[in-house]
């Protein structure tokens, strides 16, 4: 209060002084409401004007008139501070490591078994759906002979264009290349042959150079040939760890082309899809170990759901560990390379200087 008779007007966004005896009702130009400060705006509750800039935030005229108020508002009691607690020491104790597996880990070759699988409502009626509309899975199983070759089949030597027909293809004689095809510098060729040449069709029509018996391609041969990917996620809980593969009308009834196979530390998937499609192939070693027996899987429209049981109630981090090549296996792919370099023709340096 001044020595003047003026008084201070304590409104929000006024902040005018004021003669108590001119203040009329109109007098003051205030914001009734309060201000916020929200993700970098400023304003008020009573206005919908808002800035980013507290200058201009400080200049944002009233909203509402009234007569000057000159008594302080009442400021907000501060919660008192218990200093009895102030030597009080806070201890934290850091979680605790996870502990390692108590269980043996079996060896990744150990025997494995078919998961007990459920089919849902939904899946079941577009089962039916197919076989009452097309007999299509039916013509594909029986397209394979009791040897598993499929009707039309090509002979996988390399240069023979024969298709199996029926078992009296076994016994045409098969003209094939012993060899690797070589694609070098423009020129094609195989390895067992002198002939080259730089068109594509003529090295295709080129005639074998050795004879034999055929090699049919089988039908699991003719199915993992056909192998897509899936998108996959899995989740966790303190009991389960569930593995998600999202496909399309995934085809249960054929157990030699759709089971999921387990043993303690191994997954191994195969998904058929719907008349005789592409197929899902996948088999990793699983991070943790798993209790095969009380394991199950679930078959929708849009994803298999495997809920594997853990053996032991402990945190995965991951679903798998990565395998590495064998070794012996890495060895063996060495040698054939070095023996496939030993078998190229050898071409003569040529001379270019007179060109």
């Amino acid at each position: 209060m001044s020595s003047e008779g003026s008084l201070l007007c304590y409104n929000r966004g006024c902040g005018k002084r004021f003669n108590p005896d001119q203040n009329g009702d109109d007098a003051c130009i205030h914001h009734p409401g309060a201000p916020f400060f929200h993700d970098a705006y400023k304003g008020w509750s009573c206005c919908k004007k808002k800035c980013t800039d507290f200058t201009e935030f400080l200049n944002i005229k009233g909203c509402s008139r009234s007569a000057h108020n000159g008594e302080k508002p009442v400021e907000p009691e501060k919660p008192e501070v218990d200093k009895s607690k102030a030597s009080e020491v806070i201890e934290y104790k850091a979680p605790e490591p996870i502990k390692p597996s108590s269980l043996l880990r079996p060896p990744f070759q150990s025997p494995l078994i078919k998961l007990k699988y459920s089919i849902s409502a939904s899946l079941q009626q577009e089962l039916e759906k197919v076989k009452a509309t097309d007999n299509s899975s039916q013509i594909v199983e029986n397209n394979f002979t009791s040897d598993g070759i499929r009707v039309g089949a090509s002979c996988k030597n390399g240069g023979c264009k024969q298709t199996y027909v029926n078992e009296s293809s076994n016994d045409s004689t098969c003209t094939y290349h012993a060899g690797v095809p070589i694609f070098h510098e423009g020129l094609k060729y195989w390895t067992c042959c002198t002939r080259r040449t730089s068109d594509f069709q003529a090295f295709l029509d080129q005639e074998g150079c050795s004879t034999g018996t055929h090699v049919w391609k089988t039908e699991k041969e003719e199915q993992i040939k056909k192998s897509v990917q899936c998108r996959q996620d899995w989740m966790q809980t303190g009991t389960h760890v569930i593995v998600n593969i999202y496909c399309k009308k995934p085809d249960p009834t054929n157990d030699s082309l759709t089971y999921v196979e387990v043993n303690p530390i191994r997954l191994r998937v195969r998904i058929n899809l719907f008349a005789g499609g592409p197929s899902y192939n996948s088999d990793i070693e699983l991070r943790g170990i798993i209790d095969t027996v009380n394991s199950s899987v679930t078959f929708t429209p849009n994803k298999v759901e495997i809920k594997l049981k853990k053996a032991e109630p402990m945190s995965w981090n991951k679903l798998d560990i990565p395998r590495q090549v064998p070794v012996e296996a890495a060895v063996d792919e060495e040698k054939k390379k070095q023996e496939t370099e030993e078998n190229l023709p050898k071409v003569d340096v040529l001379d270019l200087s007179d060109l």
